[in-house]
């Protein structure tokens, strides 16, 4: 129990340096091209962004973390446990931002704490043994073929849907979490050839996952992106686990109903708080943030009427438009604009986005 402990405070660790990373990493990819989409140019365009540069760096750090948490405990624990790393978004935002979280997000972070209590207590035993390669390269073969989907239909019809985008994105991560399982079963094993082939395919996958979620990210909203790449790269390692490593749900009390019911609370908090207006204008601080009230803009001066002269000489429009501009100066301030004062500032991302 005490090794789980520790796998789980891993992954912790490794969660948060990912969900930093990724934040930082969404700032930028949102002001790329759409033209960019799911093509090389992309990452080459990011990967001049110093702050992308850094988020990338993050989320590097966070790898050896995740070999460290798989060691001491076993992946259907270790993968959803790294929604912990919500919990530090949703700190960094508050921070960031002056706000507090509301009851949804307390909810929410109760469900993921709970879950995670619930899936350690009940976790079946951590092994280093795994299925044989003849059904690794079809579960995994077929696994990757549909990760890379988005990429095959931009071959062939030039641009997929963003929802095609965003499964293949969590396809791709969860396809990544397997084979760092799977590097870390090797190792253990003495069979270094293997782990490390499975480390460079972890890092192709990564890739392209971060590849489609930047591109996911482009057309979409980060509260519709993040729910749906954490849900699928929470549940492929979950699902395969058993069949690709021996982790089965029969070897853990009640046949699994508790383990289930745990994990099913935890990714049902996550996505809420995936959902959260904190964390969504933390990923879209300089994109004019979700609801958030802008100021209000100048009145503009009024243009000439048409086929009137608007030479310096002639001074017609200025003449037609000076007395209403006075007029309007003239005023008291509540005549002249009806729109209360708090409408013209700018309010913080959250409070917008929570109207």
């Amino acid at each position: 129990m005490f090794e789980t402990i520790l796998g789980v405070l891993a992954a912790t660790g490794a969660a948060t340096f990912y969900s930093l990373g990724v934040a930082l990493q969404a700032l930028d990819a949102r002001q790329t091209h759409s033209d960019e989409y799911l093509r090389p140019g992309l990452m080459r365009r990011l990967v001049k962004q110093s702050r992308w540069l850094f988020g990338t760096g993050l989320s590097m750090l966070g790898w050896p973390l995740q070999l460290l948490a798989l060691s001491l405990a076993p992946l259907i624990l270790v993968q959803p446990a790294m929604a912990s790393g919500l919990l530090v978004l949703l700190a960094v935002g508050e921070r960031l931002l002056g706000e507090r979280a509301g009851r949804t997000e307390h909810v929410a972070v109760g469900a993921i704490v709970a879950g995670v209590i619930g899936a350690a207590l009940c976790a079946p035993p951590n092994t280093t043994s795994h299925a044989d390669y003849a059904v690794l390269t079809l579960v995994l073969g077929g696994l990757a073929v549909a990760s890379l989907l988005p990429y095959i239909m931009l071959t062939l019809f030039h641009r997929p849907s963003t929802g095609v985008t965003m499964v293949g994105a969590g396809l791709a991560f969860g396809w990544s979490g397997v084979a760092t399982k799977l590097v870390v079963d090797d190792l253990a094993n003495g069979r270094i050839g293997f782990a490390v082939a499975w480390a460079i395919a972890t890092g192709i996958a990564s890739v392209i996952a971060a590849t489609s979620e930047m591109s996911a990210l482009q057309s979409r909203p980060a509260i519709q992106v993040a729910p749906v790449v954490f849900v699928i790269q929470t549940a492929i390692p979950v699902i395969l686990a058993p069949v690709l490593l021996g982790e089965r749900f029969t070897d853990t009390p009640l046949s699994g109903a508790p383990l289930a019911l745990s994990l099913a609370v935890l990714i049902v908090g996550a996505v809420v708080l995936a959902r959260s207006p904190l964390l969504v204008a933390l990923l879209e601080a300089e994109h004019g943030p979700a609801g958030a009230d802008q100021a209000e803009p100048e009145p503009e001066e009024d243009a000439p009427e048409e086929g009137a002269p608007a030479s310096a000489e002639s001074g017609s429009a200025e003449s037609r438009s000076a007395p209403r501009r006075a007029t309007v100066r003239s005023m008291p301030r509540t005549e002249a604009v009806q729109e209360p004062e708090a409408s013209r500032t700018r309010t913080s991302p959250a409070r917008g986005a929570r109207r």
